[in-house]
């Protein structure tokens, strides 16, 4: 199982939205994560310059974000998730996070 770190950035400006619209995702999308291998998924907001940090073990990434590509119901939240965040260029936010090194685990 690989355990997945990332960060995007969010709009100042943006973060009870954001923090709002996470309070009830979709239970489509909710399902379709599970569903295409998303397990133990976290996110983690830093106030203080909105950084999120997120959180996923899956069995393959790649595969994960390729079954979520496929799904009409990814496609939709990430259209309506995409102005929160900094620096996309034109991406989506589950194509335009920074996956990070894992330099320790305690298990």
């Amino acid at each position: 199982m690989q355990k997945i770190g990332f960060r995007l950035q969010l709009k100042m400006a943006t973060l009870d939205e954001y923090v709002a619209r996470h309070s009830s995702v979709w239970p489509e999308m909710l399902e379709a994560l599970s569903a295409t291998g998303w397990t133990n998924y976290s996110l983690f907001l830093d106030r203080t310059d909105g950084t999120l940090f997120g959180y996923v073990e899956t069995s393959s990434l790649q595969a994960a974000k390729e079954g979520m590509s496929r799904l009409e119901i990814n496609t939709r939240w990430q259209a309506e998730m995409s102005h929160y965040f900094e620096s996309l260029e034109g991406r989506n936010p589950d194509e335009g996070f920074t996956e990070l090194e894992q330099v320790f685990f305690l298990a």
